[in-house]
């Protein structure tokens, strides 16, 4: 399996992806305006929902299971 699909589903990756998506959103909604902070909040909501719901949306480019257990139990 690819190691970077396995570091973001560790524990570890799933820890940068929700600060990662905390601080996207904090950004959008402090540091933009308009139509720019809107989008950087989307985009911020991505990583930070995949963190806390323990999905990882690059790991099907790998051919790996999309679930973050599933990609731990090597399935």
């Amino acid at each position: 399996m690819n190691p970077f699909i396995k570091f973001m589903a560790s524990t570890a990756g799933r820890v940068t992806r929700v600060v990662a998506g905390v601080a996207l959103v904090l950004w959008g909604l402090m540091g933009l305006d308009g139509g720019t902070g809107i989008l950087v909040i989307v985009i911020g909501l991505v990583p930070l929902l995949a963190g806390l719901f323990d999905f990882c949306v690059f790991a099907p480019l790998f051919g790996a299971p999309l679930s973050g257990p599933r990609i731990r139990a090597g399935k």
